[in-house]
């Protein structure tokens, strides 16, 4: 079967033909979900070069798909790969961790442990005292890398488990201090065996 033959056969049409469309489609806004991130972010170098390749790829590759959009297996195959596109574009932003969030935890028990250990782990913390539905609460602020995230929440959740946090994005944060993972192995752990041992 020549080329010409296996363009019209209904192999290309129902299989390869819905396969492309989908698969430009999720590279398509996957690049889209990622710049309309970072745009909220202000990130404004990043964001204009995302949009750049988004449209060259609609431009190059998905004008040329939409003009075969002929069966309603083309249709299913573009809404699959946009709602697909969205959902990978938030999984490969949540693996690059790119920006700085605020995390505020919200307790009613002895936060000394918890601060000490977010300071010297390198974290820059403030506390603040308050009053709540039930009493006096204590509020701890902190300026968080996002890839450090995970790391601020471990250490929450064992020094205070049932305390109650939220986490925001912070488009500029002055004065940053950078994390000091040594410190943070060095200190954590014998703080960790002390605990354990009490």
């Amino acid at each position: 079967m020549d080329f010409a033959g296996f363009m019209s056969s209904d192999t290309y049409t129902f299989v390869v033909l819905p396969v492309l469309i989908g698969l430009s489609r999720i590279f398509d806004v996957t690049i889209g979900t990622l710049r309309i991130i970072y745009v909220s972010r202000g990130m404004r170098f990043l964001a204009p070069a995302l949009g750049f390749f988004e449209v060259l790829i609609w431009l190059l590759a998905i004008t040329q798909i939409i003009s075969n959009l002929t069966s309603p297996i083309h249709y299913i195959a573009y809404a699959a790969g946009f709602a697909a596109g969205n959902f990978v574009g938030i999984l490969v932003e949540e693996k690059l961790s790119v920006g700085t969030v605020l995390v505020r935890v919200i307790t009613r028990k002895d936060t000394g442990q918890l601060v000490e250990c977010l300071r010297r782990s390198g974290y820059r913390t403030t506390m603040h005292e308050a009053s709540g539905e039930h009493g006096k609460v204590s509020i701890i602020f902190s300026i968080v890398k996002r890839k450090d995230l995970k790391t601020v929440l471990g250490i929450i959740k064992e020094y205070n488990p049932t305390a109650f946090y939220t986490i925001e994005d912070v488009r500029y944060a002055s004065g940053e201090a950078p994390v000091n993972t040594t410190v943070r192995k060095s200190f954590l752990d014998p703080l960790r065996r002390l605990r354990k041992s009490k």
